[in-house]
């Protein structure tokens, strides 16, 4: 026997050596033909590589019909699809390999698409195999969204694009995101709240049922924290004491716009962030290294932003502050986590292990709408300004509002550039004030002050609440006289209200953001240092929360760090705190420490 296989060795080896022909595969020149017709492709010549396929099926052999198929393909992407329809009724789907048939069944899904025979092209690609390619999965996906609509299913069509997401970029992705969009919108309000109200919370849709919400004025109510227990309680450990939850990073960078139109805000943040990274310091616990990078406010100065951190040897990433910077990375791998500052344009939920802080106005109306349940008011009217952040707030607070057994009887839009808001009132009082209503206000506070006292003037007393665009930022007790009695939720440090943080009494004068606009993006960049060591604790314990300068801050399982305010009162002008609006104890022990 091995005398025998000394002896077949050599045989064997000169077969190979000769190339596959002697055993029924492609010569040299085959291959190179091939080679050739597959860099057509590459280069996007599709007629010729289509040639140079149907040339190879011509010369016979058991690879014909495989050449044929992906003459097909090539003719398919190059537009001549009667061509591709032509070439395929010639090739034998039995002759193939498990791999060109499912490709050849692909392809004939989508030439079945083509010609508008979607019943076909569903049951083509519902029989796909598992194991596709990401290009064949796409592909497949584009063919369960395109059919699934042709045939009217709005739903099984957007749970394709949805699934599509991760495979697009650029152009594609927007265009599949509008589509994505008007599909779920075209469902109508109502079955949309439905079918939002049986999916679990991590579900990728929801992100998405809340934009068509959006496009048709409306919303989904929020799931509202509830607080348990705050963090940093000290735990005994041999001769010292540890603090339960806390994590300590060695290294950790910050990417916030630096140049461009959002290099303002960037600094508030970064002063506020330092503020408290100092700050800390004071309770002996150790600061890991910090480097800034400058996100640019851009998509891409993000990305390269990151990348860069990560290359530095960064632990953890925090920010970048803009939208679409923070959507640009959660489409990217995260090998390192990421605390982002703000929501992104998609409505994406962070990837696995990275969280996201921002201060929505979305949150504003619907822990509003909640304060006002709990008080006991069932009907509501509603007035806002044009701006985004208050039609946001507006919409948000009418479906947390509603969705608690509220109705909201009337609502307007403050007329742009007048000081009358005498027909806005009279409209959204038009069917009638009945028992138990409030009236809410999403509006600025030279707005507020002249709503709120053509309100009394039409005999509405009802009491009065607003989001936290109401206070302008510094006293004015002069001026805001004229919105007295209205409560709003708002970051406790602007009232030196929250135990344990940097005062905002003592900071004022020396830093320009600790007195202007910008006060509560200082006060969002001392809470983003604030989450640092605890991210992995609030999202592990539910209820768990950090007192923070723009409330108590608490985490879902799905990374969104969620907020509850400091509730105020205007009173002879000045806004102040009520009794009971806010846990007022840093934890037990003192500040933070490891």
């Amino acid at each position: 026997m091995h005398r025998l296989r000394a002896l077949l060795l050599p045989v064997i080896a000169v077969l190979l050596l000769a190339g596959c022909a002697s055993l029924g595969g492609p010569t040299p020149a085959q291959q190179a033909q091939a080679a050739q017709a597959q860099a057509l492709d590459a280069r996007g010549d599709y007629a010729g590589a289509a040639r140079g396929w149907l040339d190879l099926a011509a010369q016979g052999g058991a690879a014909g019909d495989g050449y044929r198929l992906r003459a097909a393909e090539a003719l398919q992407a190059g537009g001549l699809g009667g061509r591709a329809d032509a070439e395929l009724t010639l090739v034998h789907r039995s002759r193939l390999g498990a791999g060109d048939r499912a490709r050849f069944d692909l392809l004939s899904a989508e030439r079945a698409l083509a010609r508008k025979d979607p019943q076909h092209a569903l049951r083509l690609v519902a029989g796909l195999p598992a194991g596709l390619s990401p290009d064949e999965t796409l592909r497949a996906q584009r063919v369960q969204a395109l059919a699934s609509a042709a045939i009217g299913d709005r739903w099984a069509a957007a749970v394709a694009r949805v699934r599509m997401e991760s495979g697009l970029r650029g152009a594609a992705a927007t265009a599949n995101q509008r589509a994505l969009v008007s599909l779920l919108a075209g469902l109508g309000a109502g079955p949309l709240k439905q079918r939002a109200a049986a999916l679990p919370a991590s579900d990728p849709m929801l992100p998405w049922i809340g934009r068509a919400l959006a496009k048709l004025g409306t919303a989904l109510p929020r799931s509202l924290p509830e607080l348990a227990s705050p963090v940093g309680t000290q735990v005994a450990q041999g001769q010292g004491a540890l603090r339960e939850g806390y994590r300590a990073y060695q290294r950790i960078a910050v990417l916030l716009p630096q140049s461009g139109p959002l290099a303002a805000a960037g600094r508030a943040v970064r002063d506020g962030f330092l503020t408290d990274y100092f700050e800390s310091a004071r309770d002996g616990q150790p600061r890991p290294l910090v480097r800034f990078y400058d996100s640019q406010g851009t998509a891409a100065g993000a990305v390269t932003a990151y990348r860069q951190a990560v290359a530095d040897g960064a632990q953890l990433v925090v920010g970048p502050l803009a939208r679409e910077g923070v959507a640009a990375l959660f489409a990217q791998p995260l090998p390192v986590p990421l605390l982002a500052l703000n929501h992104p344009d998609n409505g994406t939920s962070p990837p696995p292990g990275s969280a996201e802080f921002a201060l929505m106005p979305e949150s504003e109306g619907a822990q509003t709408a909640a304060r006002m349940l709990a008080d006991g008011l069932r009907n509501a009217l509603v007035f806002h300004g044009d701006d985004d952040a208050a039609v946001r707030a507006a919409r948000a607070f009418a479906a947390q509002f509603e969705a608690g057994g509220g109705t909201v009887i009337g609502s307007a839009q403050l007329p742009v550039g007048s000081v009358n808001y005498a027909s806005a009132i009279r409209s959204a009082i038009a069917g009638g004030v009945p028992a138990n209503t409030g009236i809410f206000m999403a509006v600025r506070p030279e707005q507020g002050r002249l709503l709120l006292p053509q309100l009394r003037v039409a005999r509405l007393r009802q009491p009065a609440y607003a989001t936290a665009s109401v206070y302008g930022l510094r006293d004015d007790p002069n001026a805001d006289r004229d919105l007295d009695g209205i409560e709003f939720g708002d970051a406790p440090w602007l009232f030196d209200a929250q135990p344990g943080l940097p005062s905002r009494s003592e900071l004022s004068g020396q830093l320009p953001d600790v007195d202007g606009r910008a006060a509560r993006l200082f006060a969002f960049g001392m809470d983003a240092w604030a989450l640092v060591p605890y991210l992995d604790w609030l999202r592990a314990h539910p209820g768990s929360y950090v007192a923070g300068a723009t409330g108590q801050l608490t985490a879902d399982a799905q990374g969104h760090i969620q907020r509850v305010p400091l509730w105020l009162r205007f009173d002879n002008g000045l806004a102040r705190p009520l009794a009971g609006g806010l846990q007022l104890s840093p934890p037990a022990g003192g500040g933070t420490e490891p």
